[in-house]
């Protein structure tokens, strides 16, 4: 036997989570919620293989910290989702897992009580509850993949997903999106180039073997058949937006040149509106006029909003939280979310059913 200890030096507790298939079994999903995710899925897929011409519009908090706010915002979107649905498929964010550049708030499933207590157990809880209960209301959902396990616990809910620009380059995050059963946004990388995400595309497509958990929580060797709804999100980079024509062209160029089908969605927040949340309407607003002058490629948007504007430090004492106010990047209010895709509606409505017979 070793004298000296190897193992777990710096590790100073390890917490055993239930199982997968444990959880969903005390939560399980409704008819409703299911209906809810498989039409949301199908109406994504139909939108990037053309055979749908609405613009697919990811709209929501940066991140949920207040499952009520979160609520409160879900009802609003189904009564706007269902007045501008025949030009416009929303789907609500619901960013529960932050990544951090250096530290912070990870987000409701890592701190669920926003106080370093990291309830893990409890994280994944509220979050599959809150997913369900939005599910029921009949609003599609969208989430950032981040951890590679806890897709095992909410992914059932969710009808697309994201790879964030800190981890569209990394091969974890490619193998466990070619497994995934919605479809998948890569980002950009954080300085702005597009390397990263048009060979994610090429990964994520391609079948892939890799370690991960099964739904009884024991470790396995994961056999995808590679995800064929993996798309570009372009967000900016490094101080400098993408969204511009000349910038759509050149990721149009980039994916035609690996044989992938041009399909590109515009992040309004981050880089493209220098995280300047009263940009966001403006970059929208270039983005109709890219479509109106006869653009084939973009196939949708996101929009960080929430229920009021701007966004606040956590406090110490959480009972100072201001509601409906995000806690990570800042977001547009209500009332301009409203405004700003009744106006894309407006504008669209006529030019989007048009689109294939101009391509």
């Amino acid at each position: 036997m070793s004298p000296h200890r190897l193992e777990n030096i710096n590790v100073l507790a390890q917490e055993v989570l239930t199982r997968p298939e444990s959880l969903k079994a005390e939560q399980p999903i409704t008819e409703t919620a299911s209906n809810t995710v498989h039409a949301g899925r199908g109406a994504i897929q139909e939108i990037l293989d053309g055979n749908d011409h609405r613009l697919v519009v990811v709209v929501g908090p940066c991140s949920i910290h207040d499952t009520e706010a979160a609520m409160e915002y879900a009802g609003l979107l189904k009564e706007l989702a269902d007045e501008v649905g025949d030009t416009l498929f929303l789907v609500m964010r619901a960013y529960f897992e932050k990544p951090r550049t250096t530290v912070g708030w990870k987000g409701l499933v890592n701190d669920p009580h926003l106080d370093d207590s990291f309830q893990v157990a409890k994280g994944l809880q509220i979050a599959r509850q809150l997913l369900l209960d939005i599910s029921d209301l009949g609003v599609p959902l969208a989430t950032e993949a981040l951890d590679p396990i806890t897709p095992q616990y909410l992914h059932d809910l969710i009808a697309w997903a994201a790879i964030g620009a800190r981890t569209t380059e990394s091969q974890t995050h490619r193998e466990m999106a070619s497994g995934l059963s919605c479809a998948v946004g890569f980002k950009n990388g954080t300085d702005g180039g597009l390397d990263v995400a048009i060979n994610a595309l090429q990964s994520v497509s391609e079948p892939h073997r890799f370690l991960g958990i099964n739904q009884n929580g024991q470790v396995a060797v994961i056999h995808t058949r590679g995800n064929p709804y993996a798309h570009v999100v372009l967000r900016g980079g490094n101080g400098k937006p993408n969204y511009d024509s000349a910038s759509v062209a050149l990721c149009e160029q980039a994916l035609r040149a690996i044989a992938v089908r041009p399909n590109i969605m515009v992040d309004c927040s981050h880089a493209n509106s220098n995280k300047d949340a009263a940009l966001q309407p403006l970059v929208a607003e270039d983005v109709a006029r890219q479509i109106l002058e006869g653009n084939q490629s973009i196939i949708g948007l996101m929009i960080e909003s929430n229920l009021s504007w701007g966004n606040q430090s956590i406090p110490k004492d959480l009972g100072d939280l201001r509601y409906g106010v995000s806690v990570t990047d800042a977001c547009i209010d209500w009332k301009t979310t409203q405004d700003l895709l009744r106006d894309l509606r407006a504008k669209l409505a006529d030019v989007l059913p048009e689109r294939g017979s101009n391509g």
